[in-house]
């Protein structure tokens, strides 16, 4: 059965998070994906760890299946004149050099659309962006967490700083950076012209604080901490209960009279201070504390089954070996396995979107560094004499 994305070509020179990612994510919707790879070393997360597998980083495994790995040393000549021929027979070049650097070797949107591949789409993710005042500062996950506000709003109450526990920036714009590719490939299957698509760590952080930039526009309030509740809707955060937490989501006055009536508690529904939802947010502490007194008479799992079978939205907060096993996530196949080329088999997490008509592409596991060094070159019409010396002059290097 074809992939919806059967037939496009990548060429992609990004590393360690933000590109891999949207990368990944056009291999597993069956996009051919070309990586690659600094000659020494590799993908700079290669080396992030512990854990490591037989030498190899758990973390490159999780975000660059479906790739093939090309080891280009593109500072020598015939590095550059590989990877340019590259580009010239693909549909889309992804990077995320600080921007201003691959002009320097002639490889910037300008000289790669005019001069190379007129139909290109040509994405770039940065820290912050092409343009403006920060365009040529380094960008880290961290980095745009703290400035695009959502450390400000991550944590307890009057707490230190938090940082969000997945690195969200990252995989934000990873996520914004195949949206863009893709409504660029649908526009150029239109006009048959390419164009530059643009993302940055800053604004795909930013771009997430809809309630908080929300209150700030219409009231110059500056949002804070606040722990696990909402800013706009109440009861809806974790609470502690005799062994642990449960999380509630009675957001809507249907939902929170459902509650009311789960916990006996029928006479909260006419009071004064929680009769609708505003009342229940300008009262927020002492609805807290009396919902905590409620459910710490409980345990997590006796709650779920009252309050699922009352229709109020619930959940446990379960610990990563606890979700890995859930039998909702068997069910949905959500864990994978993939068959290494030097360590078997391997687990990964599946694309997260399901086609009726297209499943998810599992061609390649994730790659060995330079391991599709010949394939990749051959396609090119590279000979093996061709090849061997491209290896001699270490143009070209390979994993051992």
């Amino acid at each position: 059965m074809n992939n919806i994305l059967d037939g496009l070509k990548v060429i992609d020179c990004t590393q360690i998070l933000a590109g891999p990612f949207c990368t990944m994510m056009l291999g597993d919707m069956g996009a051919d994906i070309i990586k690659i790879e600094k000659p020494n070393g590799g993908d700079d997360i290669r080396r992030f760890g512990p854990p490591f597998i037989d030498g190899e980083s758990a973390a490159f495994l999780m975000i660059n299946r479906n790739k093939k790995s090309l080891a280009l040393n593109m500072k020598d000549p015939k590095g550059l004149k590989i990877l340019t021929d590259l580009i010239k027979n693909a549909d889309v070049f992804i990077q995320n050099f600080r921007p201003g650097s691959l002009e320097k070797m002639g490889l910037g949107f300008d000289d790669v659309i005019n001069k190379i591949n007129p139909k290109i789409i040509y994405c770039s993710i940065s820290g912050f962006g092409t343009t403006g005042p920060y365009k040529d500062r380094p960008g880290f996950d961290l980095i745009a967490q703290g400035m695009s506000g959502l450390m400000s709003l991550t944590g307890t109450p009057n707490g230190d700083p938090v940082k969000i526990g997945v690195p969200i920036c990252d995989l934000n714009a990873g996520s914004y950076a195949a949206m863009g590719i893709l409504a660029a490939y649908i526009k150029r299957l239109k006009t048959n012209k390419g164009q530059f698509v643009e993302t940055s760590l800053l604004e795909s952080g930013l771009s997430y604080t809809i309630w908080e930039s929300g209150i700030y526009f219409a009231t110059k309030e500056i949002s804070s901490q606040s722990g696990t509740a909402h800013r706009l809707s109440a009861p809806y955060q974790a609470f502690k209960t005799n062994d642990g937490y449960i999380n509630i989501g009675a957001a809507n006055q249907p939902n929170w009279e459902k509650l009311c009536h789960a916990i006996n508690k029928p006479e909260f529904i006419t009071k004064e201070e929680y009769l609708d939802n505003s009342s229940r947010m300008n009262n927020i502490d002492q609805l807290v504390k009396l919902l905590n007194e409620e459910f710490e008479l409980r345990t997590t799992s006796e709650w779920v089954e009252i309050l699922i079978s009352a229709g109020v939205p619930c959940g446990p907060i379960l610990n990563m070996h606890e979700v890995l096993n859930h039998e909702q996530i068997k069910d949905r196949e959500t864990v994978i396995d993939l068959n290494h080329t030097k360590l078997g088999k391997i687990q990964n997490l599946s694309f997260p979107i399901k086609f009726s008509d297209n499943p998810q592409s599992l061609k390649l596991p994730p790659p060995l560094l330079g391991e599709h060094n010949d394939e990749i070159l051959k396609d090119l019409g590279y000979s093996d004499k061709e090849i061997s010396e491209l290896k001699s002059e270490s143009v070209i290097t390979q994993s051992n």
